[in-house]
């Protein structure tokens, strides 16, 4: 009898080479990297440089850091290191580098999740603009082809109706600035109908109502379960042809944490896609790197961060 793990994909994630080439084709970013003297960051780090896609500011202990780069045997003379002390040092100086304008990315590096957010939430750093923030996570098939971006799969909870409209609009400007010319997006839930007894159904009716309303340049549709979302066999037989989102949706806007973040594991280990992620509502583009990231997507968020970045 088949286990699990034969739903578990073999193919391995790979960073798509067209993403790759529209982050180079704008300003390369300044990337402030917190408590960056670790092995993944500054792995991380030199591969995105060696490619063209970032300018590192190494901010953490100074000694660790050149250690770590010594070990790659990577020269960082020509960078700014900016020497602190433990987490909490590490992350307030990374995200102030990024709110005076000294810095155009903001990077996790070696500390805990809740210590970094905390420095990019604090007002004194500068970063907070009167949006809401939110993550975002661009999805690539290994073979290529438009992406999915998925909204919001890791920071909040359960977004309330404000976080998920200012999730719409960060959708629609990411899959413009990725060549997405009209980009279509959907509003998850279980159901194509809205049900009371559903609330996500009846907040995915009102949402695709307010985007048509206040969102230029798209088209919108909810609520959609998720095989209208992207299967154009599903929606033929349900008689939704006249739809312009079911069946090809480029953004999907989840109701809460735990579908974002299932949806995301399930196209990564599953299907082999690549996930590039960032935080937006802020200032400037916040990395949250992962220990479980591979290297392409540790790569394709860097390169994510410059496509937002020099998005208008």
């Amino acid at each position: 009898m088949p286990n699990q793990n034969h739903f578990i994909s073999e193919a391995s994630p790979h960073c798509p080479a067209d993403l790759l080439e529209r982050a180079r084709s704008g300003t390369v970013p300044r990337v402030a990297i917190a408590r960056a003297g670790a092995p993944l960051p500054m792995q991380a780090a030199f591969e995105a440089t060696q490619a063209g896609i970032m300018i590192p500011i190494f901010v953490g202990e100074a000694a660790d850091i050149q250690a770590e780069a010594d070990k790659l045997q990577w020269d960082i003379s020509e960078f700014k290191v900016v020497d602190t002390v433990g987490e909490a040092e590490a992350g307030i100086t990374a995200a102030t580098l990024c709110g005076n304008g000294d810095a155009d990315v903001l990077m996790k590096g070696q500390l805990h999740t809740d210590v970094f957010m905390k420095s990019a939430l604090n007002r004194e750093a500068g970063l907070r603009i009167g949006a809401k923030f939110v993550h975002l996570f661009s999805m690539t098939h290994p073979k290529g082809g438009t992406p999915i971006v998925i909204s919001d799969a890791a920071v909040n909870v359960s977004p309330d109706l404000e976080t998920r409209q200012d999730a719409t609009r960060s959708v629609v400007k990411l899959l413009k600035a990725l060549g997405v010319e009209r980009p279509k997006v959907a509003f998850l839930s279980a159901t194509e109908v809205a049900i009371p007894a559903v609330p996500s159904s009846v907040e995915g009716a009102d949402l695709a109502k307010w985007a048509r309303d206040n969102v230029e340049g798209a088209d919108f549709a909810g609520p959609l379960a998720l095989d209208l979302i992207l299967s154009e066999k599903s929606r033929d037989i349900k008689g939704m042809q006249d739809d312009p989102v079911a069946g090809q949706a480029d953004g999907i806007i989840v109701p809460d944490i735990v579908s974002g973040n299932t949806l995301f594991k399930a196209m990564v280990y599953m299907t082999g896609a690549c996930s590039g992620g960032l935080v937006v509502g802020g200032k400037v583009p916040i990395l949250l790197t992962s220990r479980a990231d591979s290297a392409a997507a540790r790569m394709a968020s860097v390169a994510l961060a410059s496509v937002w970045s020099n998005a208008k």
